[in-house]
């Protein structure tokens, strides 16, 4: 007997996503979608260069987990990774603020190397997936430079000196991003034929927000989709990972699911949310769906990722 194929089997699905839980469920996603109807759109706007690379986290991030060579205890670079190189280069006296093992450098120096040949960054990122045998597209949200400012109470931050430099700990006032930045062509086609977006349970102000903030990102968003559905990265008050949450109370935000939908806004359709919140999360202003939304393994990944397209389909049919 033939298993009945789901609603969502012939859309378009894109994906925008940064951080781990984005790498996360985009995997899940991957691991359900065929290939050629797959579209992860990334966020860039955490590039930088240095020791004269050009270095991508958030890309990297996301395929390295789709090509399952992500560490696993950090969710980010490599599995198996050694560190050699950044260790001589502390010893020389170079900037080891960043580390960078030597695999992951690997990536690095090809990455520049094509850029500096002319390339641009959507072809190079298609040229190390198919290194990496990933099969969807992963795209990043612009070619153009999009770096993401933070600004806080003594300074204006490049992104990585506050994240990684100043571990996130001076308080945000004010996330800056670029003006005029504008979306590929591979991103805009992707939107022109997307049936549902998914935004990943990532951080809204510094990996979601820089997407939308890629013209016409958010407009293609507002107007093609049959659905648009968001998930989550606050789970009982607390981020998953990194600095969302704290960077939401010092926004003056409640650390909520319920203020997340609704900072998204009518942006979204539809909100999912983590059991564990179900008896605080009131007035969702969209479509709400409760469920698991802790990702600790590979099973859980594609459950959720099973569940957020079944709850999406469902509201791209109403």
């Amino acid at each position: 007997m033939t298993q009945e194929k789901p609603i969502w089997h012939n859309f378009n699905v894109v994906v925008l996503a940064g951080g781990v839980g984005g790498a996360k469920l985009a995997d899940g996603v991957a691991r359900l979608v065929a290939p050629e109807r797959l579209t992860i759109v990334v966020n860039t706007g955490d590039d930088f260069e240095h020791l004269g690379l050009k270095i991508c986290p958030d890309l990297d991030t996301v395929m390295y987990t789709l090509a399952g060579v992500a560490n696993p205890e950090t969710g980010w670079g490599r599995a198996q990774e050694s560190w050699r190189v950044m260790t001589e280069v502390a010893h020389l006296g170079g900037p080891d603020w960043f580390r960078l093992g030597d695999l992951d450098l690997a990536t690095h120096l090809v990455r520049t190397h094509l850029l500096r040949q002319g390339e641009r960054l959507t072809a190079v990122t298609r040229h190390l997936c198919q290194k990496f045998n990933i099969s969807p597209a992963i795209l990043p949200m612009s070619d153009q430079s999009a770096p993401t400012m933070i600004e806080t109470d003594d300074a204006v931050l490049s992104f990585q000196d506050w994240f990684v430099a100043q571990r996130w700990q001076p308080s945000v006032r004010r996330v800056r991003l670029p003006e005029d930045v504008r979306a590929s062509g591979a991103v805009a086609r992707a939107l022109e034929l997307a049936d549902l977006v998914l935004l990943a349970p990532s951080n809204p102000f510094v990996s979601i927000d820089p997407i939308l903030n890629v013209y016409p990102v958010r407009e293609m968003i507002m107007d093609i989709p049959r659905a648009v559905v968001a998930v989550t990265p606050i789970i009982g008050g607390q981020a998953v990972k990194g600095p969302a949450a704290k960077m939401m109370q010092e926004l003056g935000m409640p650390v909520t699911a319920t203020a997340v939908a609704a900072y998204y806004g009518d942006l979204i359709d539809g909100f999912v949310y983590d059991t564990r919140d179900e008896h605080t999360v009131t007035e969702l202003p969209v479509a709400g769906l409760a469920t698991d939304t802790w990702m600790k393994d590979v099973p859980d990944r594609i459950r959720l990722a099973q569940e957020v397209l079944d709850f999406a389909a469902r509201l791209a049919t109403e």
